[in-house]
């Protein structure tokens, strides 16, 4: 794990899939101006989202219990190359889910429906996590609006040790560290972050939304850049390299002592150089 805030290992374990990178960060993406900033109603509920920049669409997808706020380090690094799209997904942030219910699945239908009300087609995209698994239900929908994708911290399917984390996963539980923690990347109110944690804790039951096998994953078209830490807590190199021989036109970047989402505090001017370099389509070697 690479980030630098003062925390003991049972809060270090929770943040790592909870994503609460904003709250370690000097910077926040409050500070950066974006172009549009607006809720549109999107299948049934309120989806909220930022863009910045103009140029060619670049969708950035946060991790399970985060928000947009997660990517607030990097967005302008990408922002003077693209028009940096960055949602708040169902039931995260400023985004409501009147259903209660979540499914890597419907996440990505959501972000398509929000693309198809921006009126774009194809894009690229990168996602923490849980917006890497909304990414490749993006790329087996539809496969020819994905154009190249970098997942980060991703699966296919969720391994007994994830499992094991989820269960530890439970609301009375939670600490005022946690507490506070959630208050700021989500505005609906105490309820809204008791739903999130319990659908984590609810996703140890679930073995058809992440359930992806290797002829399903080589209908994929995206060019996609696999980034994954060897001490991820969650999910097991040997899975990231299941995904690299069965994504056509895929790239494996193992991270060396790298934890769940290796890409920011020390690791991150280097994440970004290497995924500038893969967006645009040249090696990241």
């Amino acid at each position: 794990m690479n980030l630098k805030c003062p925390l003991g290992r049972h809060a270090i374990l929770i943040i790592l899939f909870l994503l609460k990178y904003s709250v370690c960060s000097a910077q926040t993406i409050a500070e950066l101006t974006p172009t549009i900033q607006n809720s549109v109603p999107i299948n049934g509920m309120m989806m909220y989202y930022e863009i910045y920049g103009q140029g060619e669409p670049l969708v950035l997808l946060h991790g399970f219990t985060g928000s947009g706020k997660n990517w607030a380090s990097i967005v302008d690094d990408f922002s003077g190359k693209y028009q940096v799209i960055v949602p708040d997904l169902r039931g995260h942030g400023q985004s409501t889910n009147p259903g209660n219910e979540f499914t890597h699945r419907q996440s990505a239908l959501d972000v398509f429906a929000l693309l198809d009300h921006l009126g774009i087609d194809d894009f690229k995209a990168m996602g923490i996590s849980t917006g890497g698994m909304t990414l490749l239900h993006a790329a087996t929908q539809q496969p020819e609006r994905v154009s190249a994708m970098v997942l980060i911290g991703s699966t296919i399917y969720f391994p007994e040790q994830a499992r094991e984390i989820m269960r530890s996963v439970i609301v009375e539980s939670q600490s005022e560290e946690s507490w506070a923690g959630m208050r700021q990347e989500h505005v609906h109110g105490d309820e809204q972050i008791k739903s999130l944690w319990n659908l984590f804790y609810n996703f140890q039951y679930n073995y058809d939304d992440m359930n992806f096998t290797a002829p399903y994953l080589s209908t994929i078209k995206a060019r996609t850049l696999i980034v994954h830490g060897d001490r991820d807590d969650f999910f097991p190199v040997s899975i990231p390299i299941e995904m690299y021989l069965a994504i056509p036109n895929s790239a494996l970047w193992i991270v060396p002592e790298g934890g769940h989402v290796p890409v920011f505090g020390e690791n991150e001017a280097y994440f970004i150089q290497r995924a500038t370099s893969f967006l645009k389509g040249s090696s990241v070697d």
